[in-house]
């Protein structure tokens, strides 16, 4: 299918304002790379012309000598949950759901329920803006076992499994009165979506966005043999025991990564993202209504003032470029970031396919998204 918007990689032709600086990107990004020893990245923006820009440097996997391409698929991880937010506020839209609605309207009779962590009153607006007052399942130790688990088994642990990692556990504080992330969170939530709209929500999303978008290099991260995933690298003293290497001799990812559920859920490539982070957070996919729930946010915390976390996307204050949207996604081996700034209506994606020393706020990832921000947003605001 031809796409709806033209991708230039590194063709050095016009831009929105100013020329478009893929030359710029590709040297700060090859600064990075020297300075962090990362394998390989790829960068995609696109703004007011609908032109997708993008470039690709280093390897996708060093070992076989193949070259990262601007196209290369890697693993979106939390970038995900983006997906399952827009999806549920479609539903709502449709009005097969309501957010506030307490969710045992949809989930009460199962067995497990009433074993939830504030089960009685938390909702949907509660789930996606992590403010339900759940533990976050991933960093329980049963959740290592059951992630190391993949390593042999050809199937990854169902969503009721790692649901029930929660299960009998004391809530963190009351729904709506403090906020801690919490990936259980987004997988009730798409617990939700399944009951009231009869589809997965993998496919809920893709026939509302992804196929409407044209979003090609976007898949469910349903299974190990993924193709073209770029080899993606963890440390060898990682806490869940992984290899360095994510994917096998024969291309297999060595751990199941459906084990993310809806925590994550999709492999794509910077130019999809991209091109989705602009269409989503710029307000054109939901009604008026949607959208200002949506960017309605619970603050994150005192030591990040003015930060909030809205329904699937942070929105932040930034001194140089205004208010900032977006997502960042880790999965061992894989970081990415999505970022749209609605005062220049501006979308920027990066991938990279290593996890070695990036995450975390003193991360050496937040410097390579200031430096490829820096190096797209000042030639297009400043014409530098």
């Amino acid at each position: 299918m031809i796409r709806a918007v033209l991708l230039i990689v590194l063709a050095g032709l016009a831009g929105f304002a100013h020329g478009a600086p893929e030359g710029k990107v590709r040297q700060v990004l090859t600064d990075l790379q020297e300075r962090f020893a990362f394998p390989g990245a790829t960068v995609a923006w696109t703004g007011p012309d609908d032109t997708v820009h993008a470039l690709a440097i280093g390897m996708a996997d060093p070992d076989c000598k193949r070259q990262m391409s601007p196209d290369t698929p890697m693993l979106a991880a939390s970038i995900g949950k983006s997906f399952v937010a827009a999806a549920i506020l479609r539903a709502a839209e449709e009005e097969q759901l309501d957010l506030d609605s307490p969710i045992s309207n949809w989930l009460g009779k199962r067995e497990w329920f009433h074993r939830l962590p504030n089960h009685k009153s938390l909702t949907l607006r509660h789930l996606l803006t992590h403010t339900g007052g759940l533990p976050d399942h991933v960093y329980l130790p049963a959740f290592q076992a059951l992630f190391q688990k993949t390593f042999t088994s050809a199937d990854a642990p169902d969503t009721q499994q790692l649901i029930g990692l929660i299960l009998d556990t004391d809530p963190l504080f009351a729904p709506g009165e403090g906020w801690e992330y919490s990936d259980t969170g987004y997988l009730l939530a798409a617990q939700v979506l399944e009951a009231v709209t009869g589809d997965s929500w993998t496919d809920y999303v893709g026939v509302h966005f992804l196929k409407p978008l044209d979003l090609e290099a976007t898949t469910p991260s349903d299974q190990r043999l993924l193709p073209g995933l770029a080899t993606g690298f963890t440390s060898a003293d990682n806490p869940l025991g992984l290899p360095e290497r994510s994917l096998d001799e024969e291309g297999l990812l060595v751990w199941h990564p459906a084990v993310e559920g809806a925590g994550g859920g999709f492999v794509s490539s910077a130019v999809d993202l991209a091109r989705w982070g602009r269409a989503l957070w710029s307000g054109r996919l939901h009604s008026e209504g949607s959208f200002k729930a949506m960017m309605t946010g619970a603050a994150v915390s005192e030591d990040r003032p003015g930060v909030s976390y809205g329904l699937g996307v942070v929105i932040e204050p930034t001194e140089q470029f205004g208010e900032v949207r977006g997502h960042r996604g880790w999965i061992p081996g894989y970081v990415s970031s999505l970022r749209y700034y609605p005062e220049y209506d501006i979308a920027i994606a990066i991938q990279i396919n290593s996890d070695i020393g990036m995450m975390g706020q003193e991360g050496s990832f937040v410097e390579v998204e200031a430096g490829i921000t820096q190096a797209i947003l000042n030639r297009y605001v400043k014409g530098q």
